[in-house]
């Protein structure tokens, strides 16, 4: 085996480092998913997942990965016509998604690192009929946060629109306000601002999702919201529980509640998307760096910044980083080479997160 690594050096967007401690808690006995010793730890995780969302509806936890309940969403959440907004490799997914499961949809689209406006939205629902939004909160490939609150304000001045929301790298680490802001459905994965192992995905979903989903005939098996909703009710899962992944989730949200709970999360992260912010105002012309998105719309989990340096590329930023045994991100999709992106979200803090900028420092100075 190799010998364990410190913690806190490892910064990509997802997976995201984990906790010893929390790491340990999944090497406890099986337990049978089907009895009462499941359904107790189920029950014992559904206030504070709820709490998590801000929502006082259940959470489903699903054994699959996030891109998994983006399926749900799709399947579940779109009656006649889809409208995709696209701003990124993880938005273009649900899009994607959409096509694979043979729902009509209209892509909208704007550059990469920008966001899409509520204007901009209550305009393309009028032009395209569509009965049911697709966004991600925080664009992971890009850094950029989208203005969530206020594109749901637009979405429900429609009774018959639905929002569905990837809230991959923002639920546990940005303001997620599920019922005050009326969200549909909104979904994450364990292996990002919660800082858990890969596995496990997260959702909740309103009245009127699971209303809609039950006049939907093909909402498949594996993804069956009302499945989901009635076991939920009754602390079960529809399909097979990934038992040593809800031990650490266990964990997880014990700490999370003793550290302050997600308030104070959010204010962790938020601290941190302001360190880098400061970095690259006091550093960013001498590095040659700079944000790809503007102010006022950068992730609180993921900072991409473009590389402004001629030859400069983000695989050569990341591998020097290596080296010195700190673990970052190149640019993703069409931006891989001209971007990094550094995750600092979980269980990162400040601290740690200057001392990698610290390295970075010296990377791009040599570059």
């Amino acid at each position: 085996m190799s010998p364990p690594v410190e913690f806190g050096r490892f910064f990509l967007p997802g997976p995201t480092e984990v906790r010893p401690e929390v790491l340990e808690a999944q090497v406890r006995p099986m337990i049978g998913h089907r009895g009462p010793e499941t359904e107790a730890l189920l029950a014992r995780l559904a206030a504070p997942l709820s709490a998590l969302f801000r929502t006082s509806r259940p959470v489903f936890v699903s054994a699959s990965s996030a891109t998994g309940l983006m399926e749900m969403a799709i399947r579940n959440g779109v009656r006649r016509k889809a409208l995709c907004l696209v701003n990124g490799a993880f938005s273009q997914r649900f899009a994607d998604i959409a096509a694979a499961c043979g729902v009509d949809h209209h892509v909208a689209r704007v550059e990469p690192g920008q966001t899409f406006e509520a204007d901009q939205v209550r305009q393309l629902l009028g032009q395209t009929g569509a009965d049911a939004v697709t966004v991600v909160h925080s664009e992971s490939a890009t850094g950029a946060l989208a203005p969530l609150a206020e594109i749901a304000a637009a979405v429900r001045e429609r009774d018959d629109v639905l929002l569905l929301v990837d809230g991959v790298t923002s639920v546990a680490g940005s303001p997620v306000e599920t019922d005050a802001w009326g969200l549909d459905f909104i979904l994450t994965g364990s292996q990002k601002a919660t800082a858990l192992p890969p596995g496990l995905a997260f959702a909740t979903a309103s009245e009127r999702m699971l209303e809609r989903a039950r006049t939907l005939p093909g909402r498949g098996i594996y993804f069956d919201l009302v499945v989901y909703d009635e076991q939920a009710r009754r602390h079960q899962t529809p399909y097979t529980p990934a038992v040593s992944l809800l031990y650490a989730l266990d964990c997880q949200l014990s700490r999370i509640a003793a550290d302050g709970g997600i308030e104070a999360r959010w204010a962790r992260h938020d601290a941190m998307r302001r360190t880098v912010e400061a970095w690259v105002a006091a550093k960013g012309g001498a590095l040659g760096i700079q944000f790809l998105p503007r102010e006022g719309r950068r992730s609180w989990t993921v900072s991409c910044l473009k590389l402004m340096r001629e030859g400069q590329t983000g695989g050569a930023v990341a591998k020097a980083a290596a080296q010195l045994g700190w673990t970052i991100a190149p640019g993703y999709g069409t931006l891989k080479d001209s971007t990094i992106r550094i995750g600092h979200m979980g269980d990162h803090t400040v601290a740690g997160l200057e001392a990698l900028l610290g390295v970075l420092e010296g990377v791009l100075a040599r570059a």
